[in-house]
């Protein structure tokens, strides 16, 4: 018996860590779906290295029987699959922290004055064979926290059914066996965790599957695509129901060639996703301008990551907004959108599809790395209403032979498609009149920038307002994007801040500055700069009290950003 007491406490965090090629996603995934199927909730994230062997990879799997949406940096079990301590692992693991792993290597981390649960797996591989570790593993953590090992092979079950009975059978034994060598090691107290309970109905989705289910409800008939990660998932993801659902999706010969394949798709009257990264993004330029002159829609979906050049590949930041805010050259509306979660990174993108309708201009959806690799268990009537709710509202018209595509009468002129009646479309990258000839005309010329920036006007009008909590509170702490659930989570721990999420990047909705007046604000985001604060002070002229910044390539933890707030705050 561990002389380590493993309390009833509200959040639990394991962290698996190991070289790619390791199977950490697998060991991870059974995790998940035991600890689902005992009803707790689940979250987990994966910070990678870029390489396809070899590294250390880091999985945080944390569970609880509240909501739990954000990474701890403190593991409470920790888990290597390979020798060596790397120096990111100190940063993790502490006195409290339980260590399961071979006995050859595991007690490397001795020092740290942590508790162990040696396993003998080159014993056991020879008994099961050695791609059984990552099973016998799993058993010897469920078996510590006492799940329910009935619940477990139904899971082991469902996991490997299709490689046979005889390949489920083994990880039976194998898990099984693992088990028994957890439950051998379990404290007099205990986390209660055996008996089954319920939670609402929830799907298990990551923020990359998300997008795309977003982008399939916002009526997206064409993605086209050049590998980059953090994005090249969200294509992946919806090639995987192309065939069912008649969606095109292309990777092409290089970015600027996907970008052009989407404007010419909207050109026709499709509806296409561009889905790219930074890199990707910045050669992507010249034909964001073009659709901001031609007024033709576009959505993009830009994962981002840290830059600048390769930067880290496989790490997260949000390092593109002010490139974002204005790439292209020239002077065009776009709008900016940023989901905070998982049911934003659904919802928004759908809408995104509209908005581009609607006011014929790009719309840019940023996400990043950590929002699109984390997966938690989402509310299914939440994801089911986004879905059912929305309404996919296409702005096309009929043509006929006095069609004017560049009509001056409103900002955004009426659009039609060629051969959808008896006039002629023609858009037209240089400047032009309102058939879409080209023209230096003074005042026509004049007039037509005049139309397109007024559009801004008109989208400001019908821009939400962000969401806001506390709003009387001295302090306002505002972020964007994928920090929101690890800032939500640690202001519970405070009274008198405030919050306030942007969702709606650019641009600014009507409102702002007399939602700000008087306040103390804080501005938290993943860059060096505070660029979210720029466009704060450009947008409305306030300036930013504090700032709590992050830009290592990692993603907030909720101790890290409790222990900035409160060293603002008191």
């Amino acid at each position: 018996m561990l002389d380590h007491e493993l309390v009833d406490m509200d959040t639990y965090s394991i962290l698996i860590a190991g070289a790619a090629g390791q199977g950490l996603k697998k060991l991870s995934l059974l995790l998940v779906k035991v600890l689902y199927s005992a009803g707790y909730n689940v979250f987990t994230v994966e910070e990678y290295m870029s390489r396809v062997r070899g590294g250390e990879n880091h999985l945080f799997v944390v569970f609880s029987r509240d909501r739990v949406q954000s990474p701890r940096q403190k593991a409470d079990i920790y888990v290597p699959l390979k020798a060596g301590i790397s120096p990111e692992a100190y940063t993790h693991i502490s006195g409290d922290t339980l260590i399961i792993g071979d006995a050859d290597y595991i007690l490397e981390y001795e020092g740290q004055g942590s508790k162990y649960i040696p396993i003998e797996l080159n014993e056991l591989s020879h008994k099961y064979g050695s791609v059984y570790k990552n099973t016998i593993i799993g058993g010897v953590i469920c078996g510590y926290l006492g799940l329910n090992l009935k619940v477990a092979n139904e899971q082991i079950e469902s996991i490997f059914s299709k490689k046979g009975n005889d390949i489920v059978e083994k990880n039976r034994v194998a898990f099984a066996e693992g088990y028994e060598i957890g439950m051998r090691n379990r404290p007099d107290k205990t986390l209660l965790m055996s008996e089954r309970k319920s939670i609402d109905a929830s799907y298990i989705m990551s923020g990359t599957w998300a997008v795309a289910l977003g982008a399939l409800t916002g009526g997206v008939n064409i993605v086209s695509f050049y590998p980059m990660s953090p994005s090249t998932g969200v294509a992946e993801a919806i090639a995987t129901y192309s065939s069912e659902l008649g969606v095109v999706v292309e990777q092409a010969e290089d970015e600027i060639a996907a970008i052009d394949m989407a404007i010419g798709a909207w050109f026709g009257g499709a509806r296409a996703l561009v889905t790219t990264s930074g890199g990707g993004f910045a050669l992507m330029g010249e034909s964001i301008s073009l659709s901001g002159m031609a007024e033709i829609p576009l959505v993009i979906h830009l994962g981002q990551r840290p830059g600048p050049a390769t930067g880290l590949p496989t790490r997260t930041m949000q390092g593109d907004l002010l490139h974002s805010r204005y790439i292209g050259h020239g002077e065009f509306p776009r709008i900016l959108l940023s989901p905070g979660n998982i049911e934003e990174a659904c919802s928004l993108t759908a809408e995104a599809f509209n908005l581009a309708d609607m006011y014929q201009v790009p719309v840019i959806i940023l996400t990043d790395q950590y929002l699109l690799d984390s997966t938690y268990n989402v509310s299914a009537e939440v994801i089911d209403s986004i879905i059912e709710s929305f309404k996919v509202n296409k702005k096309i018209l009929r043509n006929n032979s006095t069609y004017k595509r560049y009509s001056l009468e409103y900002p955004v002129s009426p659009r039609s498609v060629p051969g959808y009646g008896d006039g002629v479309v023609m858009c037209n990258g240089n400047e032009h009149n309102e058939y879409g000839d080209v023209t230096e005309e003074v005042e026509v010329v004049k007039k037509m920038q005049d139309k397109r920036m007024a559009k801004l006007d008109i989208i400001k009008e019908n821009a939400p307002v962000p969401y806001i909590v506390n709003g009387d509170a001295k302090y306002m702490l505002i972020s964007w994007g994928s920090t929101y659930n690890v800032i939500t989570e640690a202001l519970k721990e405070f009274d008198n801040v405030g919050y306030m999420h942007f969702k709606w990047l650019y641009p600014f909705p009507d409102g702002v500055v007399k939602l700000l007046e008087g306040k103390n604000i804080i501005v938290a985001e993943l860059n060096s700069t505070g660029q979210f604060s720029h466009l704060l002070k450009s947008e409305t002229g306030i300036t930013a009290n504090h700032k709590i910044l992050k830009y290592d390539g990692r993603p907030f933890y909720i101790e890290e950003m409790i222990e900035a707030i409160r060293g603002i705050v008191e």
